[in-house]
């Protein structure tokens, strides 16, 4: 049977994260309980859950030439992505994320470093690879012409293209006509919806709401997904590999609610574990939590 291309646009970050009983306020300094780094980024996130889930991943982007930099690529070719629209950049650092756990939940300060450097050019290089995915993923950690050149790519050649907008950016409107799939969380959707008239793109629209499940449209109607109760130990990646998932599972051919459950369900595994990729599920473990 044959495995679901997929392509990933996106961003490659190493993440730095430290846990804390005690959120910092302004000015203050709080003693930390554990420091670790774990290679993320949202593009290479969801460019990981796809292939673990068992997908041909392709992914474009930009790291440094510095020691993360280095590990980031040897990481993503253990995890078998085909790394050949990942381009090194010499004039920037690998980017960043700095990442805060307390109260069961993360606060994120993104780097972009390199990824500044993931052109629309560079897009253009890979035409080919986009050309034959089933699903392209994209998001907003990268330039916008870049996404904008990934998203009429998609539409030359009739490829299904997932934009999630995160973090959240001005989206003008024909990007928002050309995607395929939206999927902000709760607080992007807000976000949006100030930002334009959603009532033409609301069948596009697939929001994660953490806790609260999913919300989708289908036939005109709104159905909810509940989240599984489980318990979280690190919620950082689990939008990503929801993003991942749901490529997956469309990629396969699966209807809107079909996949949505499956990448639920994958969300749910992913936060069982410290780090954005530790957790990412095989599609074995997703199957067995929706059984």
């Amino acid at each position: 049977m044959k495995k679901p291309v997929i392509t990933v646009v996106g961003s490659i970050n190493m993440d730095l994260f430290v846990q804390t009983d005690k959120r910092p306020a302004a000015g203050e300094t709080v003693l930390g309980n554990d420091f670790y780094t774990s290679p993320g980024g949202k593009g290479a996130n969801q460019a990981v859950a796809a292939a673990r889930l068992g997908a041909e991943v392709y992914m474009i982007g930009s790291i440094g030439t510095d020691a993360f930099g280095n590990e980031l690529k040897n990481f993503l070719a253990q995890e078998n992505i085909h790394l050949d629209g990942v381009e090194p950049v010499l004039h920037l650092p690998s980017g960043v994320a700095l990442i805060t756990l307390a109260d069961n939940d993360n606060s994120i300060i993104v780097n972009q470093g390199a990824n500044l450097d993931t052109t629309k050019a560079q897009v253009k290089k890979y035409e080919d690879i986009i050309a034959k995915s089933d699903v392209v993923l994209t998001q907003l950690e990268i330039p916008l012409e870049a996404v904008a050149e990934t998203i009429n790519l998609c539409v030359k050649h009739q490829t299904k293209i997932i934009l999630n907008p995160a973090p959240i950016a001005k989206l003008p409107e024909d990007i928002l006509e050309k995607t395929s799939y939206l999927t902000p969380n709760e607080l992007e959707y807000e976000a949006l919806t100030k930002q334009a008239d959603l009532q033409p793109f609301l069948e596009k629209l697939i929001i994660t709401q953490g806790k609260a499940g999913v919300d989708y449209m289908e036939n005109g109607k709104k159905q909810t997904i509940a989240s599984h109760q489980v318990t979280a130990v690190d919620t950082t990646g689990a939008g990503d590999t929801f993003n991942g998932a749901l490529a997956y599972a469309l990629a396969g051919g699966n209807s809107i609610s079909a996949a949505c459950e499956f990448a639920n369900a994958a969300a749910a595994l992913s936060v069982q574990k410290l780090g954005a990729q530790a957790g990412m599920p095989t599609k074995e473990e997703v199957l067995q939590l929706i059984q």
